[in-house]
């Protein structure tokens, strides 16, 4: 574990150097080809840096955070745009954080209290409700973290659980995890940075449809991205080729395609392996899907719909089914559940030497 830990010091030192260079040609370097050529060592050495981490939780943290987001947003600073070239005073502080962490500033003047809707990946935005904020928020995260740790415990009686429902088990063990893990980065960059940060995540399992998931209720920050890197590009050209009507649909798959090439790269620097292509399967299963319903819904014209209990069960049973079937198999089958537990034995045994040293060295021990 102590190599582990000195090795993700060492990434990290790489990533905040190579940040700092970019900061500093931002005024120097004139955005298009001159810029991308300047910062394409940047995005290469983001691609190879997690590989020098096996530990699940620190490599596939780092991971997604520098090989994905901070190379996304790198390649958007390139052509002066996305969050990185929003702010020409920006601070070095804040465009480090930016850069490559999972958040995003709530917009200047934005109520509060007012639903903060995400534009759906097809373009059109409508309003849900915001996730709880306040005691509401704490409380809401709070559960959550007693029923992961309760989760964790109940892993120690796995050889006695069904195998369908292990993978039930996975389903709700991701996204706690991550929604509790970006909600400790949103917690630190306000407290450090002074920043009102949009949500990660909106409830989920309360979505009525797949666009509702996808673009309004998972993993916020990713479809924030992606969508000025990939969906807007891709539907600017479908304008000119299919109409403006028409040409949100190759631009939404086209987002799940860089999804799933995405995930791909996460899960191999988890496993280490050839992959099977299943998890770029699961996405394009959802991309070909959401490309279908979001033509069915323009043909409708919104006439007709199902009651909302009714769709929620349905996307939710859908989006968990293809889940069991293509995505979470793969936890098991390049064995990170077993590391991950593994490393929180490692973490609390060596908390714990940790612990007794310094008790060692206190008065009065």
């Amino acid at each position: 574990m102590e190599g582990e830990i000195l090795n993700f010091i060492k990434v990290w030192i790489s990533v905040l150097v190579s940040l700092c260079f970019c900061y500093s040609i931002r005024n120097i370097v004139p955005k298009g080809t001159k810029r991308l050529l300047s910062v394409l060592p940047v995005v290469c050495l983001f691609l190879y840096l997690p590989l020098k981490i096996s530990s699940v939780h620190l490599g596939g943290s780092t991971a997604f955070f520098i090989a994905w987001l901070a190379n996304f947003k790198v390649l958007l600073f390139a052509f002066g745009k996305g969050p990185l070239s929003s702010d020409p005073s920006i601070s070095l502080p804040l465009f480090i954080a930016l850069a490559c962490l999972p958040i995003k500033i709530r917009q200047k003047g934005k109520n509060k209290e007012t639903p903060s809707p995400n534009p759906r990946l097809d373009g059109q935005s409508k309003e849900n409700p915001a996730p709880s904020r306040g005691k509401e928020g704490l409380r809401n995260y709070a559960i959550k973290g007693v029923l992961l740790a309760l989760l964790i415990r109940a892993y120690d009686y796995s050889d006695y659980i069904h195998p369908n429902v292990i993978l039930i088990m996975y389903s709700f063990h991701v996204y706690f995890l991550l929604e509790i893990l970006l909600a400790v980065g949103a917690v630190l960059a306000r407290n450090f940075l002074g920043l009102e940060l949009e949500p990660q995540f909106n409830e989920p399992y309360l979505a009525t449809s797949l666009q509702d998931f996808w673009g309004c209720r998972w993993n916020l920050v990713v479809t924030s991205i992606l969508r000025p890197t990939v969906y807007e590009p891709t539907r600017a050209i479908g304008s000119h080729l299919i109409g403006r009507k028409w040409a949100p649909l190759p631009a939404v798959f086209a987002t799940f395609v860089v999804s799933a090439i995405m995930h791909e790269i996460i899960f191999y620097y988890l496993g280490r392996v050839k992959p099977n292509w299943e998890i770029s399967w699961f996405f394009l299963l959802h991309g070909f899907c959401l490309t279908a319903e979001i033509a069915l819904k323009k043909v409708l014209n919104d006439r007709w719909r199902l009651p909302k209990m009714i769709s929620t069960m349905l996307t939710v049973g859908f989006v968990m089914s293809t889940g069991f079937w293509l995505f979470f198999p793969k936890f098991v089958e390049y064995k990170v559940d077993v590391r991950a537990f593994e490393e929180y034995a490692e973490i609390g045994a060596y908390m714990k030497n940790v612990s007794q040293s310094i008790a060692r060295v206190l008065p009065g021990h």
